[in-house]
């Protein structure tokens, strides 16, 4: 506790970080009061039905990912994602669009052309949904009589503009504590979403534990270790890596390079989880369909039965289609976000080499090999993750909020986001001669 305290107040004592930690936590205080702030023309009291109906299922996901907006019909209940969605998009697109392929390879400017693209079309995502999510309401259980205007349009035109504007406002947020703070913005908001709601989620299971007579403190106990182990094993997963070693040619005093066995090692490190994320949020947004197609077939008796079985997150078959979609999504991501080719050319140029391997092709297809080697691991590890929340549902009838961060891409955001700034914070201390914050051991300052 003592090397800890002294840690903090060594972050303290760096001005500059001083200065980007309060300023990423007055913009995080900022986008937590305004998911709290209700779109004008709703009474607030009858929003009770729904906030019940997205306590649970896709809809809960995506109320914690807002931090509680969506089921507040606040001005930011979209959120973030319309800009998470538009940004995969882009990066998807790149893949087949040469004008995209040629931006990304002109470095800085080319990355402000693309962000720009991005913007643009997060503005179109967030016009297709905000209507959307508006006429939504009455299904979700928000009678006519809270919407004092009406459902005319002198209350929907105004209410898109807001919406729009609130994710738009949400997403310059983002970039300005990527800029301004410390740590990637967009996650950290997406973060602060999902810790807001755990809170809420934590004390109705352990009202339920007590009170009920399912187990008792002792059982609640059992689950809070078991959160910290499954918490310890994603951090496994997201930092494991395999080291590539690699071996550089040693420049001389001439310009020449001598032979290579006196050259400097090194490593090219190959995550185990090089996807992230992305993969659950990909079959997430599919697991829509089959649920979807059996309503749209319930006449027939196979059309009733994927309606019940996909309409529960926690299902078998939910979780065993989940699962597989996930596996498949992250050979799909890693392939396209993992240039083993340019990093085969770029290690060429540079003089490198792959003991053994052959600078060039065989290099590329050597990555290629050891990347879909360390990748059937690493899906297997993130589809087992993304499908505990239902098997703690199931096993150990935990309720279902306080369930989702048990795994899946609440529990992943909250620790790959972590993990990134405690890194971010790490650098500066190390710069400034300080133990890190994950290190112990005496002040290295020099005095």
């Amino acid at each position: 506790m003592k090397k800890f305290i002294e840690t903090i107040s060594n972050i303290w004592k760096i001005e500059e970080l001083r200065q980007r930690i309060l300023v990423t936590l007055g913009l995080l205080l900022v986008y937590r009061f305004g998911a709290q702030v209700v779109l004008p023309g709703i009474d607030t009291s009858q929003l009770a039905q729904l906030t019940s109906n997205t306590e649970n299922g896709i809809l809960g996901i995506l109320n914690a990912f807002t931090g509680g907006a969506f089921a507040n019909a606040s001005v930011f209940a979209l959120g973030i994602m319309p800009y998470i969605s538009a940004s995969i998009v882009v990066q998807l697109m790149g893949i087949a669009i040469p004008y995209l392929q040629k931006l990304q390879k002109e470095g800085e400017s080319g990355r402000k052309t693309i962000n720009q693209i991005t913007r643009w079309l997060t503005i179109a995502i967030c016009i297709v949904q905000a209507p959307a999510y508006l006429f939504g309401l009455g299904a979700l259980g928000v009678p006519d009589s809270a919407f004092v205007l009406g459902k005319g349009l002198d209350f929907i035109i105004p209410a898109v503009i807001i919406l729009v504007t609130g994710c738009v406002f949400a997403m310059w947020l983002g970039e300005k504590i990527t800029d301004k703070g410390i740590g990637n913005g967009i996650s950290l908001l997406i973060m602060i979403g999902i810790i807001a709601t755990m809170p809420q989620s934590f004390v109705q299971e352990f009202v339920s534990r007590t009170t009920n007579n399912t187990g008792g403190i002792m059982f609640m106990l059992i689950e809070v270790i078991i959160w910290f182990l499954v918490i310890l094993a994603s951090v496994l997963l997201v930092m494991a890596v395999r080291q590539i070693p690699v071996q550089y040619a040693r420049r001389t005093a001439s310009g020449g390079y001598e032979k290579n066995v006196m050259g400097s090692r090194q490593y090219i490190p190959l995550k185990l989880n090089a996807s992230g994320v992305m993969p659950i949020i990909f079959a997430q947004a599919i697991m829509f369909a089959p649920s979807l197609l059996g309503r749209t077939f319930n006449d027939t008796a196979a059309g009733q039965w994927m309606e019940v079985q996909f309409a529960d997150i926690f299902g078998l078959a939910y979780n065993i289609l989940f699962a597989v979609l996930i596996i498949i999504f992250t050979y799909f991501y890693t392939a396209i976000t993992v240039p083993t080719n340019k990093m085969a050319d770029d290690l060429k140029r540079s003089g490198g080499f792959i003991p053994g391997i052959r600078p060039g092709k065989e290099t590329g297809d050597y990555l290629d090999k050891i990347m879909s080697l360390i990748t059937l691991p690493g899906s297997v590890f993130l589809a087992l993750l993304a499908v505990l929340p239902a098997v703690v549902v199931k096993l150990m009838d935990v309720q279902a909020g306080w369930a989702l961060f048990y795994g899946g891409t609440s529990l992943l955001i909250m620790v790959g986001v972590a993990i990134d700034t405690v890194q971010q914070v790490n650098s500066y201390l190390l710069n400034r001669h300080y133990d890190g914050l994950m290190k112990t051991g005496k002040n290295r300052k020099v005095a």
